[in-house]
């Protein structure tokens, strides 16, 4: 652990609804620290707007903890929201069964139904993967809008390749560019196996009231006919659940929900 991280997160969790203020003096006593130490440690908790001092000199929690809590409950509401259709796409799919929201650059994954077919155990649940190298990813990078996709290449690409994970990684910008166009107009993303050999997925986005996309869902395994065979059956499962998971989250898609009546209640 880094100890000054650690102080600084110590700091943070003294202030309460019974002391929402408190000195120098109070922090360094509680936390055993000199002074000087608290004193930068605060100094630094200022400049990000965790932390604000007060008129009369003391200290407060900062107004740029508000956004964090507020990503932190939707991701617990669509989590929650979310299980229940997951469940049932599980059940149906007889694959593994992931929820993610975006996280900058990235997909973290939020919720996971591993399926009883996968040969190695394992929970996807924290795990964060570059946009671009999963369905999920590719399906979250196609509803943004294309400034944000552009900034997206500019921070990742390094002598005009993306990150590659796999020989199926599409690591050329414009390919990849290409392949958005065509999740935007088929509503699904594949991935061959992109991030990891031997794996393959269908996702689609899921949308909060506003229609900005919040993450994806997506069905997963190590059967090829995923993208194969099965894709027509599969995407249009993850379609609808992941439409169903926007209305549950406040957007009307354009689509007709498809799910049987018990899975809308």
């Amino acid at each position: 652990m880094i100890k000054s991280v650690a102080k600084a997160m110590e700091i943070i969790k003294l202030f309460s609804p019974e002391e929402p203020r408190l000195s120098l003096a109070e922090i360094a006593a509680r936390l055993n620290l000199p002074k000087a130490t608290a004193h930068s440690l605060l100094a630094t908790l200022v400049a990000y707007g965790i932390v604000e001092r007060t008129e009369d000199g003391r200290y407060a929690l900062g107004t740029e903890l508000i956004p964090l809590t507020q990503a932190v409950r939707v991701n617990v509401e669509l989590r929650d929201r979310a299980a229940p259709l997951l469940r049932e796409l599980a059940d149906a799919s007889r694959e593994s069964v992931y929820l993610t929201v975006r996280d900058g650059d990235y997909a973290l994954y939020i919720y996971a139904i591993e399926s009883p077919r996968r040969l190695l155990a394992r929970t996807a649940i924290g795990e964060r993967v570059l946009l671009h190298c999963t369905s999920v990813g590719k399906a979250i990078l196609a509803a943004l809008e294309p400034p944000e996709v552009e900034e997206f290449l500019t921070r990742q690409t390094t002598q005009g390749r993306l990150p590659a994970f796999t020989e199926a990684t599409i690591t050329r910008p414009e390919d990849l560019l290409a392949e958005l166009e065509t999740i935007r107009r088929q509503g699904f993303a594949i991935d061959r196996g992109e991030h990891e050999v031997g794996t393959y997925c269908v996702g689609a986005a899921i949308f909060d009231r506003q229609g900005r996309v919040l993450g994806a869902c997506s069905i997963s395994g190590a059967d090829p006919e995923i993208i194969g065979a099965r894709l027509p059956e599969l995407s249009e499962q993850v379609m609808q659940v992941a439409d169903e998971i926007s209305r549950r989250m406040g957007y009307v898609p354009r689509r007709v929900s498809a799910l049987p009546e018990p899975l809308r209640r």
